[in-house]
Order: structure tokens, then sequence, then C-alpha cells
């Protein structure tokens, strides 16, 4: 199951200092989060393991599902709790029988609503939806029809969580969506003090 306090998924980017990065997870984690993903942006040199365990081993005592963008072969050798998919995964009944445990999934959809089926029938655990506005984060999202995420709505009974230049002041023109969540990188990330950054995404989702 996903964390039981919906609102701020958050995606972090691999590609920053490290020790920065894990500062400022650090910062995040004093507030409530739905869960955590490493995006599948990492440096060449980059241990990736190690990385990705350091981030468990913070997020994971405080009840915060750890996701993995795309690698799901770090299920296997690192604490990760799932993998969030960005696209349909075209082997994904042997994907589950090499991991050969149970793990969290997640998939990013769009307009096409097929994709919304195939979640709903692999037992997804949540989709998101990228991009919901212009974003230099998701800049390989289309825009997404916000008619089309009131259909899945209908079509997926879990958590949907919407991504792509979601900021505090833009959350308002959500207010006729079904949602969970938002997904967001710089918004957080990039702020100085990103515990405060969330505090108030969670103030307008509160007030939605």
């Amino acid at each position: 199951m996903m964390n039981s306090h919906p609102g701020i998924y958050l995606v972090l980017d691999p590609s920053m200092d490290e020790e920065l990065l894990l500062h400022k997870l650090s910062l995040c984690l004093k507030e409530k989060l739905a869960a955590v993903q490493i995006w599948d942006n990492f440096n060449a040199e980059q241990n990736i393991p190690d990385l990705v365990q350091k981030v468990c081993e913070r997020c994971q005592p405080k009840g915060v599902r750890v996701f993995i963008n795309n690698r799901w072969n770090l299920l296997s050798n690192t604490d990760v709790d799932g993998v969030h998919f960005d696209e349909i995964p075209e082997n994904y009944s042997v994907i589950k029988t090499k991991v050969n445990k149970p793990f969290l999934s997640g998939l990013t959809c769009n307009n096409d609503l097929a994709w919304v089926h195939w979640a709903n029938e692999n037992q997804m655990d949540y989709i998101s939806f990228c991009s919901i506005f212009p974003s230099s984060t998701a800049n390989s999202c289309d825009l997404v029809d916000f008619e089309t995420i009131q259909q899945a709505s209908e079509i997926f009974s879990k958590a949907i969580f919407l991504a792509g230049g979601i900021k505090p002041e833009n959350i308002e023109k959500l207010s006729s969506l079904k949602y969970n969540g938002v997904a967001v990188v710089s918004g957080i990330m990039s702020s100085d003090t990103p515990d405060l950054a969330i505090k108030q995404y969670q103030e307008k989702l509160n007030s939605k």
C-alpha cells in the first residue's frame, strides 16, 4: 500500500550533489510525504545502489515508501519498496518473476486511457499524470487533458497523482479533478528550505 499520508509525492534528482541531496531529503522528511521516487537521471560514474540504499535508510524509518524510476533490477539488491515506470513495460510478467518478491508499482500515464486500463488490469498501486502544466523537468511529457484525468478516476480506483509544473499558486486550477496528491521535483528540491516548501504545497492541497 501507499503511505497513509496523501499529498506530496517527492521526486529526487540523483544528479544533484549527493551530500546536498541527502541533506535536503532529511529536511523534507520532517514533513508528511506520500512517497519518494528516485528519478532515473543518474550521473555516469555514480554508485547507484549505494545512493538508493542511503535514500531508503532515511525514508523507511519514517514510514515513507521509496520508488526507483524504471530500474526495476534495483528491487533485488536494495531496500527500495517499488518501481515507477515511465512507460508500460512490455515484459511486466517477466519482471515480476525475476524480482520474485512483492513490490509496489506505479505508472506515468498520458492522454491515452489505454494506459490507465493497463494499470488497473495489472494492479498498479498508483498512477501519475504528466504533464499537468509546462515544466522543465517534465519536458518529455505532453500536456494532459483534464477530461482524461476525470475519466481515469472512474477507471482506476487506487491513488492518482498529478505531475509537471505544479506550484502552490496553481494548485487551485486543479480543483475540478479527483486526485490524491502531486508529484514535485524542482518546486521543493530547488528550495533552500524544502520542508517549508512542502508546507506551502500541503496548505494549498488541504484547502482544495
